[in-house]
C-alpha cells in the first residue's frame, strides 16, 4: 500500500526502501518495501509493533544508515548522508546533550557547525529557548534540569537549526504521563507556529492519533506499510476535549486492531 501526503507538495519521498542486516552469518530482512510520502507542512505519525523497524526507517531517512535498496528523496534530492535541511530528536535525549555545556551552548552547537554568524546564532538560540518555555535556564547545565526540561532543550536545538523537516524518534517514551502530555502540546504549538514538517515515530497509539494528520501503520518485520489512517479530528486539539471525542476512540480502536493484525503476521492485502 502506497501512502501519499494530504497536502499538495511532497517534501519527503520514501520509495521501495529495503534494509537487510547481516547477523550471525545470515541475512536478516528488517525492512522489505516501504513507500510513502510526507507533504510540506504535514505532521505524520508512524506506529507499528515492537521490532517493526521504526527506528531503522528513521535512521535511513536521516541518512545515518544506508538502505539495501530503494531510496529516500528530500525535496527532489536523494538522501545519501545527513541532509542539511533535516533535524532529528531522539528518544535518549540525555545522551544527545553535552553535560559540560550550558543549555544555551548545547542549543548553539549545531549552529556553529552550520557556520552561522554569532549575532544570528544568539538570536536563534534565544527564540528557540523562548519557544519551548526555557528562556530562563540558558545558563544552567542539562544535569540540573528535569527529564522533561532536558527533552525541551533537545527540541529547542532542533528548532533553532530551522529545518525543513523534523524527525522525532519516540521522543517522549522516557518521561512521565503528565510531562508527555505537555510535550505533545508543545510539538503541536511549534508545528503550527513554525510551519515545519514533522515525521513522528511513536509506539503510543493514543499519541499518534492526538498529534497526527495521518498515521502510517507498519506491519511486523520484514516491514511494509500495513495501512494509512487519515486523522479527521479538528485541527485545534487539547488533551481533555480531543481525547474524549467519540471519533478519537474510533480511530484509536482502528489503529489498535491494525497493529494486532500486524503482530499476528497479517499483511496489507489481508486486512479489511
Amino acid at each position: 500500500m502506497t501512502s501519499r501526503p494530504i497536502t499538495g507538495t511532497t517534501l519527503l519521498d520514501v520509495n521501495g526502501l529495503q534494509k537487510i542486516y547481516q547477523s550471525g552469518g545470515r541475512s536478516v530482512e528488517a525492512v522489505r518495501d516501504l513507500t510513502f510520502g510526507v507533504g510540506t507542512g504535514e505532521l505524520v505519525c508512524i506506529v507499528g509493533p515492537s521490532g517493526s523497524g521504526k527506528t531503522t526507517l528513521l535512521k535511513c531517512i536521516a541518512g545515518l544508515m544506508g538502505a539495501t535498496s530503494g531510496e529516500v528523496v528530500l525535496e527532489g534530492d536523494r538522501v545519501t548522508g545527513p541532509p542539511a535541511g533535516m533535524a532529528v530528536v531522539f528518544q535518549e535525549y540525555g545522551r544527545s546533550l553535552f553535560p559540560w555545556m550550558t543549555v544555551r551552548q548545547n542549543v548553539e552547537l549545531p549552529l556553529k557547525e552550520k557556520r552561522i554568524r554569532k549575532p544570528e546564532r544568539q538570536r536563534l538560540v534565544r527564540e528557540a529557548l523562548d519557544a519551548v518555555g526555557l528562556g530562563h535556564v540558558g545558563d544552567s547545565h542539562p544535569w540540573q534540569l528535569s527529564g522533561g526540561m532536558q527533552q525541551r532543550v533537545a527540541i529547542a536545538r532542533a528548532v533553532a537549526y530551522e529545518p525543513q523537516i523534523l524527525l522525532m524518534d519516540e521522543p517522549f517514551a522516557a518521561v512521565d504521563a503528565q510531562t508527555r502530555a505537555d510535550l505533545e502540546d508543545l510539538v503541536l504549538t511549534l508545528w503550527k507556529r513554525l510551519g515545519v514538517t514533522i515525521l513522528f515515530v511513536t509506539h503510543d497509539i493514543d499519541e499518534s492519533v492526538y498529534l497526527g494528520q495521518r498515521v502510517i501503520v507498519l506491519s511486523s518485520s520484514p516491514t511494509v506499510v500495513m495501512a494509512e489512517v487519515a486523522v479527521d479530528l479538528p485541527g485545534e486539539r487539547d488533551q481533555l476535549t480531543t481525547r474524549s471525542e467519540p471519533r478519537f476512540a474510533e480511530l484509536r480502536s482502528h489503529i489498535y486492531t491494525l497493529i494486532q493484525q500486524a503482530k499476528e503476521g497479517r499483511r496489507p492485502d489481508a486486512t479489511a
